[in-house]
């Protein structure tokens, strides 16, 4: 009784820890690029596979790794597991990936595609095939931003324009977050590839069938070894993330010089603006300035000159000709402190003696080597 109480516990844990379990919803792969479709408990996948459930902890990263003659990648939502015989892509549903998984992958597993490693080992083309994709996927999002960075751009920096759209603004920061994330993930796609090609022992480990079938890869046809081989693979991959962030580099510093260009054309045009307000507030200044004395003739005060019929046109044009002539003189002194200095003028005169200078000091030179040549010689005798 006592060891049956004992024994009730535990049957009732390892329920319990079944029951929750995750369920993968399998893609299967062979050599020949056949599909098969299946549903499994995760404690029974990796135990099929000789892994520890750790192995299938696919968080949302990306990463390349080999456990017991298994090789794990994650990209993301990508999740595959790669064996000398089949390739599994785990919980593929609702990831926009049934396209990919059945009209493209299993014909370049078996051999059917473009891929370079067709003649060697299944884990090659597994491993070239999902880099090929993620690769392209990027390459995808940099092509669909780069016509709307272009255009937006094309319409925010013309001159022309006195303000700037508020909406083009909103879809260029949009554009320029999208392009920011692209960046990232083309970064960390780089530096998982650049982890591998740093360490032998890794790209060893990544050729399976070294390991079941040692003969496979003693040499290839082309004169080098499978170490080469995958190395060769990655280097070509990480090659293309370099030039897909190259070009979003250079995407996002047009970003960069076209703000500045939008800077500076909005600087231009609120000068202008500020400019207009100046004279305005001059030529304000310049009337009330003067218009002082018709307000001393306005006033109610007897004086000789109010009897005159001619003073009011002489008041009235001095005036306007002393408010026309302060203006003009405060427009040509706003003129002379804000228009950019000219470049110093160099005058012909020390263009054409520089040369003579320098003749001046060769001539001087030659008669003092020749003078001390005379010397010596006088020396001498």
């Amino acid at each position: 009784a006592g060891k049956f109480y004992q024994h009730v516990p535990t049957e009732t844990s390892q329920a319990t820890l079944a029951s929750v379990s995750p369920v993968f919803a399998v893609m299967k792969f062979d050599k020949e690029g056949n599909t098969t479709y299946f549903e499994k408990k995760k404690t029974e996948l990796y135990q099929e596979l000789g892994l520890q459930a750790r192995d299938l902890r696919f968080q949302h990263v990306m990463s390349i790794a080999t456990r017991n003659n298994r090789i794990i990648m994650r990209m993301e939502f990508l999740k595959a597991v790669i064996t000398p015989e089949f390739l599994l892509i785990l919980d593929y549903r609702n990831l926009s990936l049934e396209h990919w998984l059945l009209n493209e992958l299993a014909s370049q597993l078996a051999g059917e595609g473009q891929l370079v490693t067709y003649s060697l080992p299944f884990e090659f083309r597994a491993i070239e095939a999902i880099l090929q994709y993620w690769i392209s996927k990027l390459q995808g999002r940099l092509n669909t931003l780069q016509p709307q960075i272009l255009e937006t751009l094309e319409a925010l920096v013309d001159p022309k324009l006195l303000s700037v759209d508020r909406s083009k603004l909103h879809i260029l920061l949009q554009n320029g977050k999208s392009l920011s994330e692209l960046e990232t993930d083309v970064k960390v796609f780089k530096e998982t590839i650049l982890e591998i090609l740093d360490e032998e022992e890794v790209i060893e480990e990544l050729c399976l069938s070294k390991w079941t079938d040692p003969q496979v890869f003693e040499e290839s046809t082309s004169g080098i070894d499978h170490a080469e081989e995958m190395e060769l693979l990655l280097e070509n991959y990480y090659r293309q993330a370099e030039d897909l962030l190259n070009e979003a580099r250079e995407l996002r510093v047009l970003i960069d010089d076209s703000e500045s260009i939008i800077f500076i054309n909005l600087d231009s045009h609120r000068n202008v603006m500020m400019r207009l307000n100046l004279q305005l507030t001059m030529g304000t200044f310049s009337v009330s300035l003067f218009g002082l004395i018709g307000v001393a003739f306005g006033m109610n005060l007897e004086s000789s000159l109010e009897e005159d019929p001619r003073i009011f046109w002489l008041v009235t044009g001095i005036m306007f000709l002393g408010s026309g002539l302060i203006w003009r003189r405060l427009l040509s002194f706003l003129g002379r402190h804000l228009e950019p200095p000219l470049p110093p003028h160099v005058p012909a005169v020390l263009k054409k003696s520089q040369p003579a200078a320098g003749r001046v000091e060769i001539k001087n030179s030659l008669k003092g080597e020749t003078f001390g040549l005379s010397r010596s010689t006088l020396t001498n005798q």
